[in-house]
């Protein structure tokens, strides 16, 4: 895939930079909103990347303008949306299908969530491996508020990340919380300066992108499937993890530079 791919996309700004393929949600008229073709555009990008970009070792996702990350559901769009429950079951699937796709990516994805993040904006960003947010960014599930709930995975995923106590106030209340607040719940890692941001999710991306390829492929399918069931499946599953890349070419590099006090070269074999 070249850069020249997903610009021609029109809710979606693309770029590589030093092998992190850098997303940006641009409707910054709409507040990046998940109108338009947003999620089609998506979702190509990330079938895209999953076909093979040798230079892309990481993701960053983040939003156009410093106003919004993404604030979820264009309503103006969807406020005349008739449609029976049968049919909204069915056509969820697609969304459904989009964000397990972004969280189950094989290469790390990182948020830089510079504004506010809420329904579906929020629960893109909480299928992201890592959450770095501005001290400017808002966090919410306002669905109630419109008489529908969260239902792009914000039900399951944000009690699993916060708590469930946490995560019905929040759902329940429609409340926003503030970055700090995000912080100290576990919804976020760090909080920065809006002018800091960019260049500090950029650079742990990259840091991330500078391993061998297998090994944090490996940690992070480990991690998701550890969360997702008890501890022993979770340690059979470390195991069988650890046992793919014990013989790979990239541990054998990574050993013998740190023998030899040289940087590593990893091939991702």
């Amino acid at each position: 895939m070249t850069s020249t791919d997903i610009q021609d996309l029109g809710t979606l700004l693309y770029e590589v930079r030093d092998q992190v393929a850098v997303i940006t949600l641009n409707r910054p008229d709409r507040m990046n909103t998940l109108g338009g073709t947003m999620k089609p555009d998506l979702a190509r990008a990330f079938f895209e990347l999953a076909r093979g970009d040798e230079r892309v070792r990481a993701v960053l996702i983040t939003g156009s303008g410093d106003r919004a990350f993404c604030a979820g559901a264009d309503i103006k769009e969807r406020a005349t949306d008739v449609v029976r429950g049968t049919e909204y079951f069915v056509r969820q699937k697609a969304t459904h299908d989009l964000f397990r796709n972004i969280e189950e990516f094989e290469k790390p994805v990182v948020a830089a969530i510079n504004g506010v993040a809420l329904g579906g904006g929020l629960e893109i960003a909480l299928c992201c491996d890592i959450r770095l947010a501005a001290s400017s960014a808002r966090f919410g599930l306002p669905e109630i508020k419109l008489g529908v709930i969260p239902a792009a995975g914000g039900t399951q995923r944000l009690p699993r990340l916060i708590g469930e106590a946490r995560a019905k106030e929040l759902i329940l209340t429609a409340d926003l919380i503030d970055a700090e607040t995000a912080h100290r719940y576990g919804l976020v890692s760090r909080v920065l300066p809006p002018a800091e941001l960019m260049p500090a999710a950029l650079e742990l991306a990259q840091r991330i992108a500078r391993h061998p390829p297998l090994a944090v492929r490996f940690a992070k399918r480990a991690i998701n499937r550890g969360m997702q069931t008890d501890l022993d499946s979770g340690l059979e599953y470390e195991r069988y993890a650890a046992a793919m890349i014990v013989d790979s070419e990239d541990r054998v590099e990574g050993m013998r530079a740190f023998v030899e006090k040289r940087e590593p070269r990893f091939k991702g074999r």
